[in-house]
Formats: structure tokens, sequence, C-alpha cells
């Protein structure tokens, strides 16, 4: 007898997405909140919709859900956007990630949890400030009254930030929490290596990408050369032992920013530059009608992705383990909010006193501080620790207890100040 498992979860995810977008919109709540109520609900009462071993399957499903994740968000960043922005990206996505797990590792000294090496520490601090880019955009899509600079800071970060967090994780951290001690020199220079590689390659991939869908036009087949483009770059880097995530970012954003360059600029400035010519920007790539369709298409993916993921998480909450471990996850998540609300604080106060960094006022900070939803990745980065670890239980735990927390308190905050206290357009917010 065949089994039809497969199908049966298709239906599922797919369902849990078209109910939870009708009813966010007839509630006028975020669908996130949704989303994984629904996928808890469906994992622990409804198991033969869930005929798939998800946790078996658990690694396997990670290389389907990554690109499917961060494409969307990278599809969105406008290349003026990032041009005009970039100073503000780079502090946040790295800069201030950088400071706050360094902040969060620093806590080893004061033994809060104890037994947990400094490198654990740096470990879980980079799991936990990772954000999420599906909830992100998932919760503010919801709010009117948010200015363009404030949404491409938010998306802008939600990408960098889950980069920077995978490079401290996985060459500073998880190294130094497996072993008992590092080289911080040698520590310092493979992270920089892998940042600067990632970056190259991403770059190469994109250009390439770009080149190759200036060959035909139209709009699936540009929707499906992002697919490719994004699993690609994911591979390649893991094959070569540097950032997937940061590649396939950098990868999906030069492409994108190659596009919008072709679009934006003048003929009579393509026709001067030999650059331009080079990349034969006379040819478009395509249009913004067919990336219309591109970005749609990339978020409903993405959405698919984040309830695979959801489904993990919800085998992951035990509440009875929760419980057990309700101080230590009340604790990381005061913890992280504290040095995120610092953390951009701090951002704020730059950008009133530096002319590189546009400033955001006390409304930017307080959006900016309940932006930082923890989701996928922090969930894909605690199932990599090895099983011989002896602290994993506790990091899987915490970081479900703060995952969950994250979305729920977080967004209800920013639902509660968009729906009773702000309505104004958003052309008058963040002057």
């Amino acid at each position: 007898m065949h089994s039809f498992a497969p199908e049966i979860m298709l239906i599922t995810i797919l369902s849990l997405v078209v109910f939870s977008d009708v009813l966010a919109s007839k509630l006028k709540i975020p669908s996130v909140f949704l989303l994984l109520i629904g996928s808890y609900l469906i994992y622990n009462y409804l198991p033969m919709a869930v005929p798939i071993d998800l946790r078996a399957h658990f690694d396997t499903i990670i290389l389907f859900c990554i690109p499917l994740i961060f494409m969307g968000d990278a599809l969105h960043l406008h290349f003026k956007d990032i041009k005009k922005y970039g100073w503000d990206i780079f502090y946040l996505a790295v800069v201030a990630v950088a400071l706050s797990i360094t902040a969060g590792a620093s806590m080893y000294h004061f033994g809060i949890f104890e037994s947990l090496s400094i490198g654990a520490y740096v470990s879980l601090f980079a799991i936990n400030m990772a954000t999420d880019a599906v909830s992100v955009q998932s919760i503010l899509s919801r709010f009117n009254g948010i200015s363009h600079h404030i949404k491409v800071l938010i998306e802008g970060e939600s990408l960098g930030n889950d980069a920077t967090a995978v490079i401290a994780f996985f060459f500073i951290g998880l190294p130094w929490m497996m072993s008992g001690s590092i080289d911080a020199g040698t520590a310092a220079f493979d992270a920089l290596r892998v940042f600067a590689m990632s970056m190259g390659i991403g770059l190469m991939i994109g250009f390439f990408f770009y080149m190759l869908m200036k060959l035909f036009s139209d709009k699936r087949g540009e929707f499906f050369a992002f697919v490719i483009e994004g699993y690609a770059a994911y591979v390649i880097a893991e094959e070569m032992h540097i950032s997937g995530i940061l590649t396939l970012i950098v990868a999906i954003i030069a492409t994108k920013g190659w596009i919008d360059a072709d679009t934006e600029e003048d003929e009579s400035k393509k026709t001067k530059s030999f650059l331009h010519k080079m990349r034969l920007s006379t040819i478009r790539a395509t249009t913004h009608e067919r990336l219309e369709y591109i970005y749609e298409m990339a978020k409903e993916f993405g959405y698919i992705a984040a309830v695979m993921i959801f489904f993990i998480l919800a085998e992951m909450a035990d509440f009875e383990k929760l419980w057990q471990y309700k101080f230590e996850i009340l604790l990381m998540f005061g913890m992280t909010t504290l040095i995120r609300a610092v953390s951009m604080a701090k951002f704020a106060w730059i950008g009133d006193k530096s002319r590189h960094i546009a400033p955001v006022g006390l409304e930017g900070w307080f959006i900016l501080t309940f932006s930082g939803m923890k989701g996928a990745l922090s969930i894909i980065l605690v199932h990599m620790i090895p099983a011989t670890f002896e602290h994993k239980e506790f990091f899987e735990v915490v970081t479900t207890g703060v995952v969950m927390m994250s979305i729920f308190v977080y967004g209800t905050t920013l639902w509660t100040y968009f729906t009773f206290f702000k309505k104004e357009d958003e052309a008058s917010i963040f002057k």
C-alpha cells in the first residue's frame, strides 16, 4: 500500500498558511501568532495531519527551508535603500550584534547559568540574538505608520543579524564551547576569512545569475532562477566551509541590486560607463511588474518554510521541561531584551551625533527594539549542537522558550502600540 505522508504533510502546511492568513485578516492580528499556535495544536492533537517524523528528518528540512526563509527578505531590499542606509544596516547587523553577543558572554563572570563555560555563553547568546525574518515581516506587515526608513533598517538588520550570529556561533562559540579553549587571534581571523569569502562568493554568484536572467523574460522563470540561486549559493558555500546563509543573502541582494540599478539609472549614464556596458545594462533582467510577482511568491514560499520549522518547534515545546527551566527562560529573555534595548538606544544616540547614520528618534528605538523576534534560525542553530554536549537539553529548552516569548511578547507589544496608540499615516512618523 502506498504511503501518502508527503501529500498529507503538504496539505497540512498549505491549509495552515491559508487559514492563518484569513483569520489574521479578520482578527487584525499578525499571522505568525496563528501559525505558531496552529502548528503546536495540529502536531500535538491531530497527529494524523503530520505523518512524517520531522525530528528524524530535521537536517533535511533545514537544508530545504533555509534558502526559502531568507530569499524573500533579501529580495525586498532595494539598491537605493542599501546605498542610502548602508552604514545604518552595517552597524545594526554586524557591530551591534557582535557587541550584544560580547555583552551576553560577559555574564559568564557573574555565574548566572551554573556550569556553563564562557564558550557556551557565546554560543547561547549567538543563538538567541538571531532575529527571524519571516516572523518580523509577518508582524510588521500588519501595521500602518512605520516609516520607510525604519522598514529598511528592520529588513536589513534581520538579514545581516542572522549572518553575523551564524558566523559567531559556528566559527567562535561552538568550537570554543566543545573544546573548552580557543585562540582568540585564530578565531577572529577565521571569522573575518569566512565573512570576506562569503561576501566574495556571494557577489560572484549574484552577478552570474543577474547575467543569466537577461537570457529570458518570463516571471515564473525569473522566480525559479532566484530560488535556484539561493540553493546554489548555500550549497556551494557550505561545501567550501564558509557561511552558506551569508553567501545566499549576498548573492540574492547583489542580483536584485544590479536589477534595481538597471531600472533606476538613466539611459545617458548607461552608455558612458564601462561597467554598465560590461554588465549589458541596456538588456533588462526583469521588470517592476514581474518583480512584484517574484516578491509575492518568495514571501509565500518563506511562510511555507517557516511553518515547517514551527512544526519542529512544536515537537520541541515540552511544557513540562519549559516549566522546569522557567527561571532560566525568563532570565535569558530578559537579558536579551535588555541588551537589544541598550544596543538600539546606542544606535539612536549615534544617529543624533553622526551624519553617516540617519536619526530614528524615540519611536524608532521602540520599534527596532521590539522587532527583534526570534524564530527559525534560533531553532536551527540550537539543533546543530552535537548530541554529546552535556547541556544540549538546557540550550534547546531555553531557546524554545525565548523564541516563543519573543514572538508573543514583542509581537503583542507592537500590535498593541499600533492598534491603540499610533494610527497616523506613514508620512507623519519619524519626522
